[in-house]
């Protein structure tokens, strides 16, 4: 059994957890009022998104799972453990990478990372090993995972165009669109199936965690129950097609929004849970940990009061460095003109085919129309940002060449365009585009994403520009032109991006 700090009665060990889970609350609840942008931004997340609505419930599954511990846990005696600051540390810095970058991600991981290193830092590292699994669960809060869109659409249309060819029903697929019968279907993000391997992911952690004592059944429960929603959105998909054929598109994909978010789910998790029904190895009411093998640590020790001013001191300290780095602004002027492109003229924006890119944010919006002597014409739209902040930058999800709920939908990636990167999309029409993009962030030109998070914390972080400028080259695709050619000369009329954006922003 575990010794307590101060050898006692079981009143003082009661005593001794009010006092630090009153300075635990005490001091989680000053991180959450100094990033509370960012707890806000997370409970909206929550409420409004359909990827991340299980997030919502991972605050109440935490909770259980520390109270299903409460006996094993009123055998331990917490103490407040200074190198726990440590944790709270590394989340600090994550938080402050991610608002230097604008990857809000990072900083939703950092508020986490900092609640947890609060919790070791005032309860004491055997305290923190009891709580390791609901405090690692709680890292499901934070969403995460787009990545896995693209990946995840590429696999549901190998899964789907077999099906049908199966099925007979005549099928073809360019990129994401999906050719079928009379009608068109578009695997987009949403109908990915990331949503439900995100939700599965969750579900299947905790089960493995509370029904499983080996680690060889842990690991197989959790790639199983991650491949089987990913084989069975594939199965989705192919019969919301398939049934368009019998019963009509609007019939089919209204009958498919329900099933999958009300039945179909609910059908494959308890199949995945009936699968793993008897290798379960843990009894419901054992004990998660023996207290025993968690001794109070004898070294270290401060106490509570210092543990919970230093947690909050530290997190402010890193809240003001931030909003002190982060203040900078360029100077524009208060008016921008598009350049002049030897051997191509303005012209008016096309009607039949008419797209911009989405920067709700940019300080400045530009786009125009040039022709060549060819009659080939080419779409030059610039954003231009005077500093990168929260709703203000030049990569955040939903902006860009396409946005949420577009008429506009990608169909797929395609070589870079002299250093651009490229995608071809199409509107209904149908009519399709190729737009190529290029970024300049803190001096640097380039079309990575990854670049250009990593420009922007350097600005952000060590000085450098504060400005950021996206530029899209865009044609119309045609029976007797190659839009990307079209670009590429385009383009090399235009001159160097880096020279072209800083001549913008004069």
């Amino acid at each position: 059994m575990n010794t307590a700090l101060h050898p006692g009665t079981a009143d003082a060990i009661v005593g001794r957890w009010r006092m630090h889970v009153a300075a635990l609350a005490l001091a989680s609840l000053c991180v959450l009022l100094l990033f509370q942008r960012d707890v806000a931004d997370l409970v909206r997340l929550w409420w409004t998104s359909t990827t991340y609505g299980h997030c919502l419930f991972i605050p109440a599954v935490v909770a259980w799972l520390i109270w299903t511990r409460r006996r094993e846990l009123g055998a331990l005696t917490p103490v407040a453990w200074w190198p726990g600051l440590a944790i709270d540390a590394a989340g600090c810095s994550g938080w402050l990478l991610g608002e230097a970058a604008g990857v809000a991600g990072a900083r939703h991981f950092g508020v986490v990372i900092m609640l947890q290193g609060a919790a070791v830092t005032v309860l004491g590292p055997h305290v923190g090993r009891a709580l390791l699994f609901p405090l690692a669960y709680a890292f499901f809060a934070v969403p995460f995972g787009e990545w896995l869109e693209p990946p995840l659409q590429q696999i549901t249309v190998a899964i789907v165009m077999p099906l049908l060819h199966l099925a007979g029903v005549p099928a073809a697929v360019e990129g994401v669109l999906i050719h079928a019968g009379p009608y068109y279907f578009e695997v987009a993000e949403a109908c990915s199936g990331s949503k439900f391997v995100l939700s599965m992911l969750a579900f299947a952690a905790l089960v493995a965690n509370t029904c499983f004592r080996s680690s060889r059944r842990r690991a197989t429960f959790l790639a199983v129950a991650l491949v089987v929603p990913v084989l069975a959105n594939g199965v989705r998909a192919f019969g919301t097609i398939w049934a368009a054929q019998f019963f009509g598109l609007q019939a089919a994909t209204g009958f498919d929004h329900i099933v999958y978010g009300w039945v179909f789910f609910a059908l494959v998790m308890a199949a995945v849970m009936a699968g793993g029904w008897r290798w379960f190895d843990r009894a419901p009411d054992e004990a998660a940990f023996d207290p025993a093998d968690l001794p109070a640590p004898r070294r270290h020790r401060i106490s509570v009061t210092l543990a919970a001013v230093l947690i909050v001191s530290g997190c402010a300290a890193f809240a003001i460095w931030a909003a002190a780095i982060g203040g900078r602004t360029q100077h524009l002027p208060p008016q921008l003109h598009l350049p002049d492109v030897p051997g191509w003229t303005r012209a008016p924006l096309s009607k039949g085919a008419p797209w911009e890119p989405f920067y709700p944010g940019a300080d400045h919006r530009l786009i125009g129309r040039y022709v060549d002597g060819s009659g080939h014409a080419v779409d030059l739209a610039i954003a231009v940002f005077a500093r990168q902040e929260e709703g203000k930058e030049v990569i955040s999800y939903g902006t860009g060449v396409l946005r949420e709920s577009d008429r506009w939908v990608r169909v797929a990636f395609l070589p870079d365009i002299d250093g651009g990167s490229a995608m071809r999309i199409t509107a209904p029409g149908p009519v399709e585009r190729v737009v190529a993009t290029w970024y300049r962030v803190a001096g640097r030109v380039t079309n990575s994403p990854v670049v250009v998070k990593l420009a922007t914390l350097q600005a952000r972080l060590i000085g450098g520009e504060p400005a950021a400028v996206a530029l899209h080259l865009s044609a119309e695709e045609g029976k007797e032109h190659d839009a990307a050619s079209v670009i590429a000369r385009f383009r090399t009329a235009l001159g160097p991006i880096d020279h072209v954006s800083a001549e913008v922003m004069r």
